[in-house]
């Protein structure tokens, strides 16, 4: 038997050679054995999300078709869902059901509208151009808290058919639209001033109060009565300046009589007011204009 040579110094043994193989084997089975799991987890969360994204795809489209149903309880609740589904997708269909037979679907419909919010205020905006819908783009506009609805909504107090529209809509977003409406008091236009005047007493806000305190002594009789009543339905205590306001109603050929314009509400509250005013054993209420806060639907 031959003797053992001595290993030379440096020089490795073939159990040492081997060694780091073994580490390197057992390295590579352990890499092998974790990282697999985790990758196809990932892609099975991905074909997941893209199931779900094809699935509300996929009921967007079932939704829309139900809006074009026959029956009008199919529709509504067609209208509903996609409102609740608040995806831009649904915006173009819902301003289509603006046109709906059924005054239900319309409702319905601007609410939808209201709850996707932002995304949809280019296309009602495109919608005031058409004047079959454009009473309902206005309230759907009054649901969107985007400082885009402003300015088209004030430019609606202009237009006699649609002011109340617009009034309840710039009503319905409340603080927001203040702003706007008290520099509408400075307008030129008595009839903008009047629906701005009108439009911050339904807010009843503590910011309108000195505006409409300031509107008490404008040139037209209409609208110091309005910023009288919108006072007391605030609930100011600096009310009693409302006096300036039914101190004597214009006579019928007076320039601050009205025209074709003032609505039969408003001569309707005015003359109940007067009378009241008038009767030393019958005071008015709070600042004098109880009557006609509650005309108006104020109070």
């Amino acid at each position: 038997m031959e003797p053992s040579r001595p290993i030379e110094e440096g020089a490795t043994s073939p159990f040492q050679r081997r060694r780091p193989m073994r580490w390197l084997i057992r390295w590579r089975r352990s890499y092998t054995g974790q990282h697999p799991a985790p990758v196809e987890s990932a892609a099975e969360s991905t074909e997941q999300v893209v199931l779900e994204e094809e699935k509300v795809k996929d009921e967007i489209e079932i939704q829309i078709d139900l809006l074009k149903d026959p029956d009008w309880v199919v529709r509504r609740e067609a209208a509903i869902t996609l409102g609740e589904m608040g995806d831009e997708r649904c915006v173009e269909p819902l301003g289509h059901a603006l046109r709906d037979g059924d005054w239900q679907v319309r409702d319905v419909a601007i609410d939808g509208l209201g709850q996707i919010g932002s995304p949809a205020v280019e296309l009602l905006i495109k919608l005031l151009r058409d004047w079959d819908v454009r009473k309902y783009a206005i309230a759907a506009l009054g649901k969107i808290r985007d400082e885009r609805v402003l300015d088209p909504l004030m430019l609606q107090l202009r237009n006699d058919e649609f002011k109340d529209d617009a009034i309840n809509a710039l009503v319905e977003l409340g603080q927001p639209a203040l702003p706007r409406l008290v520099k509408a008091l400075k307008d030129k236009d008595e009839n903008v001033r009047k629906q701005a005047v009108k439009a911050l007493g339904l807010i009843k806000h503590v910011e309108a109060i000195d505006p409409l305190i300031t509107m008490l002594a404008d040139s037209d009789y209409y609208t110091r009565l309005m910023a009288a009543a919108g006072l007391e339905a605030i609930g100011d205590d600096r009310g009693p300046r409302s006096d300036q306001a039914v101190d004597e109603r214009p006579g019928p050929g007076s320039a601050d009589a009205g025209g074709a314009d003032s609505c039969q509400v408003e001569e309707t509250a005015c003359s109940h007011v007067a009378g009241c005013w008038k009767r030393p054993a019958s005071p008015p209420g709070l600042f004098g204009l109880s009557g006609l806060s509650r005309l108006f639907g104020w109070t």
